[in-house]
């Protein structure tokens, strides 16, 4: 088999080429996935408690740039400019700049402290406008020791309304029936959004260290949102990468490599062997792949590797039949019977002069087969027979069929794992028809 024309011809394909630029996208996804984002990240997908400072089924934040009237966007702000005054002040400020036309959602104070005796922490607002609203001073517990102590302070808290209503003097309108947010982001003459910078400082009194993180409540999150567990999709999407290449690479090869080497030992050897050999990839043929599959998930267990196990037992008998009749026309050729004449031994001679005249074969069916693999595991993890411990496209598809989430209208939770499977599978295909179609003459003519 002349590879340099192989190459060649794959070069000149422009499915290949298309297959081949797809590929190395979702290879260097996977690389900066496993490079940038923590491991521990994915490791609690399944924890809610990971994910209680993200927004519910928040759209993408992206979906601001097509529409008219700009929706809220969820920020976490935990870099605050930190300023020690003496010993036991500490001033921390959080800016952002709100050009929504939405009011936001609630916020909080998340923060965590040491000290002793009963400090006093305090927080206000300055608006765009330069008002600066006093939302709260409250003490906290006393201790005669020295004391971690970490609380949360909400937008809902009722000392923070009853401090805004006695500053009621700055807007033209009633405030008595609106929530927090909505007299802290809203303009002094009427209950419309104000735009701009808002700087939100903290003061620490009669603390040794302060730590403190601000979550503004928005609609809006990240590059592919959040469903309904608050968890952020796009890192769901980003480990799915490197799980589905493994996986459907993994299986390939095991599968064809399986199927090429028991092919083409049954063709090589012929005679009653062959039979005996056809005969039980035939019953392994004939036994319904998917149904057999989910049987299997029930009675042993969802773990991953086990199903990277049984797709591949389902998945060499194909290539077996190709490799098999492949191997019957290589094995009367001239130089097959020149090494059986200089003595040399059946396996030395199937992998070395059989096998090799296979592998452009066994190249294209790998790539064939690294689709089926994928959408396999999808499909059971979408009926939830997946293993849930790891973020694949197939889970985050079956949480939001379990969550209604095609009824809700929440799209964003549907169609970017769909689209990952479709491209993931269609970079292979393209790579395996290029391949098949330049290393098969009859194809090629």
């Amino acid at each position: 088999m002349d590879y340099t024309e192989i190459k060649t011809n794959f070069v000149k394909s422009k499915t290949g080429i298309v297959g081949l630029a797809l590929l190395s996208t979702l290879i260097a996804v996977s690389i900066i996935t496993i490079v940038t984002i923590p491991l521990d990240t994915y490791k609690h997908w399944n924890n809610p408690a990971s994910w209680t400072q993200y927004p519910k089924s928040a759209q993408p934040e992206w979906i601001n740039l097509f529409l008219v009237k700009k929706i809220p966007e969820h920020k976490i702000l935990d870099t605050p400019k930190t300023i020690k005054l003496g010993r036991s002040e500490i001033v921390q400020k959080f800016s952002l700049n709100y050009a929504y036309d939405y009011f936001p959602g609630d916020f909080l104070l998340d923060f965590k402290t040491n000290y002793s005796g009963a400090p006093v922490l305090e927080m206000s607002v300055t608006r765009p406008d330069g008002i600066t609203l006093k939302l709260i001073s409250t003490s906290m517990p006393h201790s005669d020791q020295k004391m971690d102590f970490s609380d949360k302070i909400f937008s809902t808290n009722d000392s923070i309304r009853k401090n805004l209503r006695l500053q009621s003097d700055y807007f033209r309108y009633s405030i008595q029936d609106y929530t927090s947010k909505e007299i802290i982001f809203s303009k002094t003459d009427s209950h419309q959004t104000l735009k701009g910078n808002y700087e939100f400082t903290i003061t620490a009194l009669d603390v040794d260290t302060f730590d403190s993180k601000l979550i503004l409540g928005g609609k809006a999150y990240g590059l592919a949102g959040t469903d309904d567990l608050r968890r952020d999709l796009a890192i769901g999407l980003l480990w799915g990468t490197p799980v589905a290449l493994f996986i459907g690479i993994t299986v390939a090869i095991g599968s064809v490599v399986s199927g090429l080497i028991f092919g083409v030992y049954s063709g090589y050897r012929g005679g009653k062997t062959d039979d005996a050999m056809m005969r039980f990839n035939d019953v392994i043929y004939a036994l319904p792949a998917l149904p057999f599959l989910i049987i299997l998930s029930v009675t042993t267990s969802n773990n991953i590797f086990l199903m990277i196990g049984f797709l591949t037992i389902f998945g060499w008998v194909g290539i077996a039949k190709v490799s098999r009749s492949i191997a019957l026309q290589v094995k009367t050729r001239q130089f097959v019977e020149a090494a059986k004449t200089m003595g040399q031994k059946d396996s030395k001679i199937i992998f070395k002069h059989i096998i090799p005249q296979i592998i452009p074969y066994a190249l294209a069916s790998i790539a064939i087969s690294v689709p089926a693999a994928i959408t396999t595991e999808a499909g059971l993890s979408f009926l939830g027979l997946g293993d849930s411990t790891y973020p694949t496209w197939g889970q985050i598809l079956h949480d939001a069929q379990s969550h209604g989430a095609a009824a809700r209208g929440l799209w964003w939770w549907i169609v970017p794992p769909g689209i990952m499977v479709a491209v993931t599978g269609l970079a292979f295909v393209f790579i395996g028809n290029s391949l098949e179609s330049t290393a098969n003459p009859r194809l090629k003519r």
